[in-house]
């Protein structure tokens, strides 16, 4: 009987596909409606005027206009500070 021993198998082959998450329109960029700003896990980056938030945290413009981003100051729920984009359109 030829045949070949067990080769075994390989756990380390599959990878996910990219998911292209970051910044898409920079701060002074124009956009129009709908235009997406940001792809995100979670709201790195806070909404403020006129930005929509999608299923996935995604950040996009409600009106047309241009993009300007400003930092806050948020407490978290330990009581420590840090600082936050926030993305507005104008």
């Amino acid at each position: 009987m030829a045949h070949t021993k067990a080769g075994g198998t390989a756990k380390n082959l599959r990878d996910s596909n990219p998911k292209y998450l970051g910044l898409k329109r920079a701060d002074g960029q124009k956009v129009s409606i709908g235009e997406i700003i940001v792809r995100q896990r979670g709201t790195r980056v806070l909404p403020g005027k006129n930005i929509g938030v999608g299923s996935d945290y995604t950040l996009f413009a409600r009106i047309a206009g241009i993009v300007r981003f400003r930092n806050k100051r948020k407490t978290n729920f330990d009581g420590s500070s840090s600082r936050r984009p926030i993305v507005d359109v104008v």
